[in-house]
């Protein structure tokens, strides 16, 4: 562990932590464990550290009905493939004796395993806390004080009456959570299935030397409202747009159609970006859930090589001329949708392009993360649409995406579109 990070000693905090905790790498070999933890299980850091988990601490020989090795490692497999915490049951999971007697001695815990992730997304570590419940077990099963008469039969069986509702209480807590997490990743899917069904599929891509993309949010309820459109005007002319609603889920996916059908019909009659984006504020106003939403649309005639756009608080496109030269397309901004408390009409602004330049419409989950400014990720995007516009937009969308760090999984939705002018 590191030691030491500014003014602040991690590794003299992680042992000074009152709660037993122990870190795992991938294998299930212990890398570190806290003091707390070497107390509760008797070993000392040198027992335990670059040794595997199950042979510190193998199951009861003596108890061949024994789960709880068996279902702590099902745990840390859950973990492994989720990428997710995995709270455990009370266990039961007898531990050798420290020293040279040798035997087991009866224990039960309260595990929660917890993933440490990359870069990547992916699981490099994982902390096991425990807390140790033998106490409280074993008070429960000795406190039927109304036997205390009677005879050790009698006792025994009341103890077994005590534990079976103990384990009872526990698998129902379980069985409740498990539920819970269930209903929440059917609502997941459910809500990416909706988000994908209403982003259009047939789309000028070809004909209009484009491409697109769209990602997700990472975990479990957060699919968010972004979403894309193009459509041909004329021969020489057609329209983009991207947009994002504000909040995440299901309401946010419903929306997010909504508004996007609402702007590809405006697109199709309205006079230019500005107009388009002022009807789509109309429409807006009377939709629970668009308040703040953001989008930016923009009229490319390859004849005139003009670009013609309007956003309402959406980040501005990109564009990269041949020679390498970027600049974002921000001189038409104004609020987000339904932000002001009367409609009004929006700005528009007119731009030209050299024929083999790229542009670039996206979201902010392209761009922003929370550790940095804004300006960090809109520098990181233009460093790598410049080191890669001499490819074709299918490639420029890929390596943008890598670049960013989207490959890897992030906490919001990102949709991407580039064009090749």
């Amino acid at each position: 562990m590191s030691e030491v990070s500014g003014d602040v000693d991690y590794a003299a905090l992680f042992d000074a932590v009152p709660t037993p905790l122990s870190v795992l790498d991938r294998d299930l070999v212990f890398v570190e464990a806290n003091q707390a933890y070497l107390e509760i299980t008797g070993r000392s850091h040198g027992e335990l550290i670059g040794r595997h988990l199950f042979d510190v601490f193998p199951a009861n020989p003596d108890d061949p009905n024994a789960d709880g090795p068996r279902n702590l490692l099902a745990s840390f497999r859950r973990v492994l493939e989720t990428g997710k915490p995995d709270t455990m049951i009370l266990q039961r999971y007898d531990i050798p004796r420290p020293g040279a007697g040798g035997g087991y001695e009866e224990r039960y815990w309260s595990p929660v395993n917890t993933p440490v992730l990359g870069e990547d997304g992916s699981v490099r570590l994982i902390v096991n806390r425990v807390e140790d419940a033998t106490a409280y077990v074993r008070d429960s099963l000795a406190r039927p004080s109304s036997l205390s008469g009677a005879g050790d039969g009698l006792r025994a069986v009341a103890g077994k009456i005590a534990e079976a509702e103990l384990y009872a209480r526990a698998r129902e807590l379980y069985e409740h959570n498990e539920r819970l997490r269930q209903a929440h990743a059917r609502e997941h899917e459910v809500a990416l299935t909706l988000q994908r069904a209403m982003l259009p599929t047939h789309m000028p891509l070809e004909r209009r030397n484009a491409a697109v993309r769209y990602r997700p949010a990472q975990g479990s309820l957060n699919v968010c409202g972004d979403w894309y459109d193009m459509i041909n005007l004329s021969e020489d002319r057609f329209a983009v747009a991207v947009g994002d609603v504000v909040g995440r889920g299901l309401e946010a996916a419903s929306v997010m159609g909504q508004l996007r059908s609402a702007l590809s019909a405006a697109m199709r009659v309205a006079d230019g970006p500005a107009q388009a984006l002022y009807g789509l504020d109309l429409y807006a106003r009377s939709l629970d859930g668009a308040l703040a939403t953001t989008a930016v649309k923009l009229d490319i005639d390859t004849h005139t090589h003009t670009l013609t756009y309007s956003s309402a608080g959406h980040l501005p496109p990109m564009l990269c001329h041949p020679d390498g030269f970027t600049e974002l397309l921000d001189q038409a901004t104004d609020v987000p949708l339904a932000a002001r408390s009367r409609p009004s009409h929006r700005p528009q602004a007119i731009t030209t392009y050299v024929p083999g330049s790229t542009l670039v419409l996206y979201t902010d989950g392209l761009v922003e993360r929370r550790e940095e400014s804004i300006d960090v990720g809109l520098k990181r995007l233009s460093e790598s649409l410049t080191r890669h516009r001499d490819l074709g937009p299918e490639e420029i969308a890929d390596n943008l995406l890598e670049d960013l760090g989207m490959n890897r999984g992030t906490a919001d939705d990102a949709a991407l579109v580039v064009i090749k002018l």
